[in-house]
């Protein structure tokens, strides 16, 4: 089953002379539980793909389906609500909100939402991510590792649809980048999560099922590792 599906998606920065083609006519789709990088260089267009799986941009043209559902049809109240409990978002700079506690960071999506929070799946998964004794810090309080946990979590507590994270380990040194990508991988293995990850580190695209390269604004490269 797939649960993503990009349909000849599209996006035009400006008009005219200075019109900038960032992505240009991809397609792909992700099964469910599949754990795919999307490589490129710099400029290459792999961020703003992220930017409009995530729900964050909207394309010029084209289609991008999660879970059956054409989130551009979704109008922004519809978008931001869907966004919040099917998109799991994680960044390089971790975007945590300063003033708010570890647990009050991780929850923040399903108080948004107005949603209880499961107690049960809130505390299986702050064990997992090592964060159980830190819940009362605040993000100043811990080291860039534990950041990254915390927004590993606030992106699981949802339980969404599909995970997305551009360079999860860009801003960790090697230690704590190999915990974080176990991390991810263990989730996407043992539950099933479904994982695209962005990255130029060849290295960590190579424990993906999967690796997209994009160059120009267009998939170069559509390569299954494992089947």
């Amino acid at each position: 089953m797939n649960i993503v599906e990009v349909k000849n998606l599209s996006k035009v920065y400006g008009k005219g002379e200075t019109a900038v083609t960032a992505l240009d006519d991809v397609s792909f789709s992700v099964k469910k539980g599949e754990f795919v990088c999307i490589i490129g260089p710099s400029g290459s267009g792999k961020s703003t793909l992220l930017h409009l799986l995530g729900g964050v941009d909207r394309p010029t043209s084209g289609k991008v389906m999660i879970d059956q559902t054409d989130i551009y049809d979704l109008n922004e109240t519809q978008l931001a609500i869907f966004r919040r409990r099917q998109i799991g978002l994680i960044y390089q700079f971790y975007n945590l909100i300063p003033i708010l506690t570890v647990e009050e960071n991780i929850t923040l999506p399903m108080l948004l939402d107005e949603q209880k929070v499961d107690s049960s799946h809130f505390n299986k998964v702050v064990e997992i991510l090592g964060l159980s004794e830190r819940l009362s810090h605040l993000p100043n309080q811990l080291s860039g590792g534990q950041q990254q946990r915390v927004s590993i979590g606030r992106a699981l507590i949802s339980n969404p649809a599909i995970m997305l994270a551009d360079e999860p380990t860009g801003n960790l040194d090697s230690k704590n980048s190999k915990e974080i990508m176990e991390l991810l991988k263990m989730f996407n293995k043992t539950y099933n999560q479904t994982l695209i990850v962005i990255t130029h580190d060849e290295r960590i695209a190579l424990q993906a099922d999967r690796i997209i390269a994009i160059e120009d604004g267009k998939v170069a490269r559509d390569e299954v590792i494992r089947p």
